[in-house]
């Protein structure tokens, strides 16, 4: 096969900007070299002609890349970054030179690394590339298949993660006003204002009472939450806004009686969290009170 040494050229100056993309996004150099020959195997699959900006290009699908792999990476629970810079990510590749790993986490600071290892993939996607690249959020939600809110709201969050000073948590007052705009949205279907209520990393979690299938069920992001919300339009109508242990809450009590607790955690003024309980004996332990 004869190597096309002009597209061979064009990805070569790229390359080490590609390369310090990913290894900020990943925390590991030798991630971020598959991260970035992977973007070479799709590159050198696809047709230049098509392309209208090249940078942009290779850094939409090399942030996928990354974003796949944080994504696996959190899925199979591995080890915290402290555990691999133990021994500067060398062990597993023995033509990795430690120097070149430690001239690395130099360029960033292994204090950062360790803080945006702390980061969700969405985050850490999202801070790196605005804020220590500079590229646009509208860019940026191209890339990550968002919109520009989203983005925003997960830059915004990386960075007081970053700055040590966390989401503030919303008054009581916030909170009861948004747990009564959620059910006001569930009721009538108004999928646009769930999402408004949502922090775009959401995470509903429902007992296997809820699910009736023996398992708890977890539903992840905004999108798929207030689908379910959605779905949950009828069951709305026999739902009502109560203080389940001192915080606002939803209760379900068909023909008065009982039968879910929906309890909602907040980052900042934003949902971040949706527990559904239907267990009858944890239902019982509950302190509810209604208005």
């Amino acid at each position: 096969m004869i190597q096309d040494f002009s597209s061979l050229d064009t990805f070569e100056a790229e390359r080490p900007r590609l390369r310090a993309l990913a290894y900020r996004m990943l925390g590991s150099g030798a991630e971020a070299d598959d991260a970035v020959q992977e973007t070479w195997l799709r590159f050198d699959r696809t047709d230049l002609a098509e392309i209208e900006n090249l940078a942009a290009w290779l850094t939409t699908v090399v942030t996928r890349v990354c974003l796949n792999l944080l994504r696996a990476r959190q899925t199979r629970r591995e080890e915290s970054l402290e555990d691999f810079t133990a021994d500067w990510l060398g062990a597993a590749d023995e033509e990795r030179i430690p120097q070149e790993e430690a001239e690395l986490a130099d360029s960033v600071g292994l204090a950062m690394l360790v803080v945006l290892d702390r980061l969700s993939p969405a985050e850490r996607i999202a801070f790196v590339l605005h804020d220590m690249f500079d590229v646009a959020f509208d860019d940026i939600a191209h890339m990550m298949e968002r919109n520009s809110a989203a983005v925003r709201q997960l830059a915004s969050r990386a960075r007081a993660k970053v700055r040590g000073t966390g989401a503030q948590p919303a008054d009581p007052a916030r909170r009861r006003q948004a747990v009564e705009a959620y059910l006001a949205a569930t009721r009538t279907g108004d999928f646009e204002a769930l999402l408004t209520l949502l922090d775009p990393e959401v995470e509903l979690r429902a007992d296997a009472a809820v699910t009736g299938v023996a398992r708890p069920l977890t539903l992840q992001g905004a999108l798929a939450v207030a689908r379910s919300a959605v779905a949950a339009t009828t069951r709305a109508r026999f739902t009502v806004l109560a203080m389940v242990d001192g915080s606002p809450a939803l209760v379900m009590a068909p023909l008065g009686r009982l039968s879910l607790v929906m309890r909602f955690s907040f980052a900042g003024s934003a949902i971040s969290a949706i527990d559904l309980t239907a267990d009858p004996d944890r239902l019982r332990t509950f302190d509810i009170t209604l208005d």
